[in-house]
């Protein structure tokens, strides 16, 4: 009896699909901008992203260890986890960055919250946000020897022509995942297909953003500088494959356009008056820490006693 009692962590949505099987699907999704940034960025990419996952799965597990709980390295959840700190990283990155960002990703923000299901934001943002503030000049230095000019978003805002074709295909400097566009899209129609993701908190996102970038941006509704607000920076790889992360958004359906529209309207804040040309990171922390009060909003009221009558 005690067993049937025992109600495991939110979200409580059954699925036959396991969150090894999700977690797989979403590595095999990302296989495309991963592949991509190494052959854009060079080899030593490769280590930046390899030093990043061993970070995460080694922490969970000597976590796991010592709190003497099962060990769910096999979820693949960590490996989720550091290949997605591994994509937001400069390619130049000094390798102890990423290490300690995997640490802070699985320590701080999933295992001291109790574990998978349990955090209130997104690992692998929360580590970026964690080693920018940490280690301001590392990551934001996107030199290599491949490129040595500054960032696409950084240029347009300095007046600056860019061109979007290669911003489209990833022939410039930014992060290792976050450059081509198209490689990105195409690890989302592979969720989208198998029915990982949907698209209403990545539309609303992105519908949101155009909008503001439209009405506060300084060219309007300008299909050139719109399309290349939408290609440059993380905006893609970020809502796709993280403002989607089931634990960190609402699980109502109109509790996720909200989410989406919040992201939207906060990222292009970010973009037209912050200090930075970026502001994804910051954008989808800030609503993954809003989703109990998105959710108290938009959860539907229960019919019957106490409830709206019919």
């Amino acid at each position: 009896m005690g067993d049937l009692l025992n109600v495991s962590s939110n979200p409580h949505i059954r699925s036959k699909i396991s969150t090894d099987k999700i977690m797989l699907c979403v590595v095999i999704a990302l296989l495309p901008t991963t592949v991509f940034g190494i052959i854009n960025f060079g080899i030593y990419s490769l280590a930046v992203i390899g030093v990043s996952i061993a970070s995460t799965v080694l922490t969970e597990l000597i976590c796991c260890i010592v709190l003497k709980k099962k060990i769910t390295i096999s979820d693949l959840s960590a490996v989720v986890t550091g290949l997605l700190i591994g994509l937001n990283m400069p390619p130049g990155v000094a390798l102890y960055i990423p290490a300690m960002g995997g640490f802070f990703a699985i320590f701080v923000v999933k295992m001291l919250f109790g574990g998978l299901g349990q955090n209130i934001m997104n690992p692998a943002l929360a580590a970026r946000c964690f080693l920018v503030i940490s280690f301001p000049a590392a990551m934001t230095d996107f030199t290599c020897d491949a490129y040595s000019q500054a960032t696409p978003l950084a240029l347009i805002r300095n007046g600056e022509e860019v061109s979007l074709q290669d911003m489209i295909l990833g022939f410039t400097p930014g992060t290792i995942g976050e450059t081509s566009m198209i490689a990105i899209l195409i690890g989302a129609c592979f969720l989208l297909l198998l029915g990982v993701i949907d698209l209403i908190v990545p539309f609303s996102y992105l519908v949101s953003f155009v909008i503001f970038m439209g009405i506060f941006g300084p060219y309007g509704f300008n299909p050139y500088y719109i399309f290349c607000q939408l290609a440059g920076g993380g905006i893609m790889l970020g809502a796709w494959f993280m403002a989607t992360d089931y634990v960190t958004r609402p699980v109502t359906k109109a509790g996720q356009y909200v989410f989406g529209i919040i992201l939207g309207l906060l990222t292009g804040v970010f973009r037209v008056f912050g200090a930075s040309a970026e502001g994804v990171s910051y954008s989808i922390i800030i609503a993954n820490l809003l989703v109990p009060l998105i959710e108290k909003v938009t959860y539907p009221k229960a019919f019957g006693r106490g409830g709206e009558r019919r």
